[in-house]
């Protein structure tokens, strides 16, 4: 018998106020037809003055919650990927924490930008097979709308703000490929590209919040290389291919970055669960976004075999393959 990371459930959030590509054309020199033939995005959720990550977190955990059918105090350790936290410190996650009114078990912020939620799924699962805790709420929350130049036409109509969680419980599974649960995850950084992708602020170098700034060419050029080693290194972990895969729900950041992923990783469009045309690039929230819209849509089936990638500044990227 092996130990696996199961999905319980899955949830998300979205603020309420939605930001057409016409509304942001009134803003900065850009146009609606420009903003989906480059990226196919259409439109994305702003939070609301005061509404900060934590707020989205704790709407995306409570409905994570009662799709997996669990109380709060069910949930030992909560993980959350976040790029732009409610503080410098405490993290978000406790937060969540205190939001759900947890007193036990350990709670923690991931730091990897919209690669945060793969990068936080494999470290709950890690934690999860060791034994040591029980249930794990893995959360990606972000508000990037605090954090986008909005005179910068070639950053802001890319980003919103969501947030999204599943529960992940440690079970007993006979040890195959076949299991439930995460089968196998892998984790990539490259320091070398920061400048190609990152905030120009920090609390030791400029003491401020600083803003988004990308070489959107050369993040385009490195994105699908990227992407694909770590679901060939999937591949090969575990004996599957492109055509046992049953789900790819990838980072939402643009949607051709999207298509040409799928078609060089040799998985049909029609496996694809896109979203980034609804809510634009949620950094670390747009997986498990993606993967409650399929869930609610009732695509998602117990048994699926499900593969999650992310490609994030850094660089970092990663995949995780499991049976849903």
């Amino acid at each position: 018998m092996t130990l696996r990371s199961v999905v319980l459930g899955v949830g998300g959030y979205l603020p309420e106020r939605v930001l057409t590509n016409a509304e942001l054309a009134g803003m900065v020199d850009t146009t609606d037809e420009w903003i989906v033939q480059r990226t196919g995005i259409r439109q994305r959720h702003v939070a609301a003055t005061g509404e900060v990550t934590s707020d989205l977190a704790l709407a995306a955990a409570k409905a994570a919650l009662a799709d997996a059918g669990l109380e709060a105090a069910d949930i030992d350790l909560i993980v959350l990927a976040t790029a732009t936290p409610d503080n410098t410190f405490p993290s978000t996650a406790v937060a969540v924490q205190a939001g759900l009114g947890i007193t036990h078990g350990a709670a923690f912020d991931v730091q990897a930008v919209c690669s945060g939620f793969v990068f936080a799924l494999a470290t709950a699962d890690a934690m999860l097979t060791s034994g040591r805790f029980r249930r794990a709420l893995v959360i990606g929350a972000e508000t990037f709308s605090r954090i986008l130049d909005w005179t910068d036409r070639t950053t802001c109509v890319l980003f919103g703000d969501g947030a999204g969680a599943v529960v992940l419980e440690r079970q007993e599974q006979p040890g195959t490929r076949d299991d439930r649960g995460v089968l196998t995850s892998h984790l990539r950084s490259d320091g070398r590209h920061k400048m190609k992708l990152y905030v120009d602020g920090g609390p030791s170098s400029t003491q401020t919040v600083g803003h988004l700034r990308m070489e959107g060419r050369e993040v385009f050029r490195h994105a699908v290389g990227m992407i694909t080693d770590v679901v060939v290194d999937a591949f090969k972990a575990t004996g599957y291919g492109p055509d046992d895969i049953d789900w790819f729900v990838p980072h939402q950041a643009n949607r051709r970055i999207i298509d040409a992923s799928a078609v060089k990783l040799g998985i049909a469009a029609e496996k694809v669960v896109t979203t980034v045309d609804r809510h634009a690039n949620t950094s670390a929230a747009s997986i498990p976004l993606a993967l409650s819209v399929a869930a609610a849509e009732g695509r998602l089936k117990p048994g699926n075999l499900v593969l999650l990638e992310a490609m994030g500044g850094g660089f970092t990227w990663g995949s995780v393959l499991l049976r849903w």
